[in-house]
């Protein structure tokens, strides 16, 4: 009894993975709001340069970093070790979709460089660096069922 008393997620553990949660369905929301061509000329001029010749590599890491993530989050959610697995292919699409924003030739501003690069590398870190955590503190269960 003890012993399943100490694997309790902490409080934080229900904070944290609910707003990581919805940063990425708000990622997946915008990665499907980008299959509209309307919704595209609302957009920046940089953030349009980003998207209208994106080869489909880059969509493809785009729809894995946002899609892996909150995936990644349902399954953390329901204690399932799996999503560490999903958190590592959102970090690789999130590098692959980052690394198709650098090598264009647009010139960001600070914010840009913040929110397009810096910030989903960070979160995508982050998810992968959490799950270990968790697991790491018996949160998790340790076989999927």
């Amino acid at each position: 009894m003890e012993d399943n008393l100490s694997n309790k997620a902490h409080w934080s553990f229900w904070v944290i993975t609910i707003f990581m949660l919805l940063w990425n369905l708000m990622g997946s929301i915008n990665f499907l709001i980008q299959l509209n061509p309307e919704m595209i000329s609302s957009y920046r001029e940089n953030e349009q340069a980003i998207i209208k010749d994106r080869p489909l590599w880059a969509t493809a890491g785009f729809a894995f970093s946002v899609f892996g993530g909150a995936l990644g989050c349902i399954l953390l959610l329901l204690k399932k070790n799996s999503a560490l697995y999903f958190f590592i292919i959102s970090l690789v699409g999130t590098t692959t979709a980052v690394a198709h924003s650098l090598s264009l030739n647009t010139s960001y501003g600070v914010g840009e460089i913040i929110g397009i690069v810096m910030m989903p590398i960070m979160v995508s870190v982050f998810l992968v660096w959490y799950a270990k955590f968790t697991l790491k503190k018996g949160w998790l269960k340790t076989h999927d069922n």
